[in-house]
């Protein structure tokens, strides 16, 4: 079956490497979309779609939106298009919303403890529904800028994971789209003519003034350095452990010693 278009095709190579690179997919598996709406689950869920129809490992989608409970919000188009590409779909209602509104300090980004409730919801339903994956629609934008952000804010060399198992075993996440870019998934969302629908939170689209200084930073580089951002990523999988300057992975030579001595011969 050939692919419809020239940049279908360029993310469904990109999601399977992902996929294989990190075995995130095997026979079987019932996989839940963590599908928001936007542009990036969007374009993970019609990317997982075309290579559903295609993969000879057999798995199953259902895409899961968590309402955070605002009432503008397109329930309706959300369900319609679904239905429409025939995806099984479920919706959570929550008071995510008005739980944070409530909870939240003054001087508090929300969208971080709203991340970590809806990940707590995810969790609930995939065992529900029988889930064995949660997909969620990172980017290499999102893993390029989170490391930048660390590195910087919070002294820390570390970015996200593409395959991740929570803490209690139950749930494996995972992020098909690590080596897709933020543009052509905004590209393919609208070549797939799907439509992006807000989350109506007062706070969308308020990145904060750290992230916003990485992306305009990171697109800057870009500009002038053509390919920085796929270097960057690629240093993410290129880790030289011996020169960095955390002890617990290059112990200085005295400790080395007295771990060697009680090893056995």
């Amino acid at each position: 079956m050939a692919y419809r278009t020239d940049l279908e095709a360029r993310l469904a190579k990109k999601t399977t490497k992902a996929i294989v690179d990190y075995d995130m997919i095997q026979d079987g598996d019932r996989i839940m979309v963590g599908l928001s709406g936007g542009k990036d689950s969007w374009a993970l869920m019609q990317t997982l779609d075309v290579l559903q129809k295609r993969s000879p490992v057999k798995f199953t989608l259902v895409a899961v939106n968590v309402d955070s409970g605002y009432k503008e919000y397109k329930h309706d188009l959300l369900a319609k298009t679904c239905a429409a590409r025939g995806w099984e779909y479920r919706s959570e209602h929550t008071n995510i919303g008005i739980l944070i509104e409530d909870i939240l300090d003054v001087d508090q980004t929300p969208c971080s403890l709203c991340a970590r409730l809806r990940r707590g919801v995810l969790y609930r339903v995939a065992k529900e529904i029988g889930a064995t994956k949660i997909a969620l629609g990172h980017h290499a934008d999102d893993f390029i800028e989170t490391l930048l952000l660390n590195v910087f804010f919070a002294g820390a060399l570390k970015a996200m994971p593409p395959k991740l198992v929570s803490d209690d075993k139950k749930h494996v996440v995972i992020r098909p789209l690590v080596y897709v870019g933020e543009d052509e998934a905004r590209q393919f969302c609208k070549e797939s003519e799907l439509p992006i629908i807000g989350c109506c939170c007062p706070a969308c689209g308020d990145l904060g003034l750290q992230r916003q200084r990485i992306k305009r930073l990171i697109m800057d580089l870009e500009i002038e350095h053509p390919g920085v951002k796929n270097s960057m990523l690629k240093a993410l999988s290129n880790v030289a452990p011996r020169h960095l300057l955390d002890t617990r992975l290059n112990p200085p030579a005295e400790l080395r010693a007295r771990v060697a001595e009680t090893l056995p011969a």
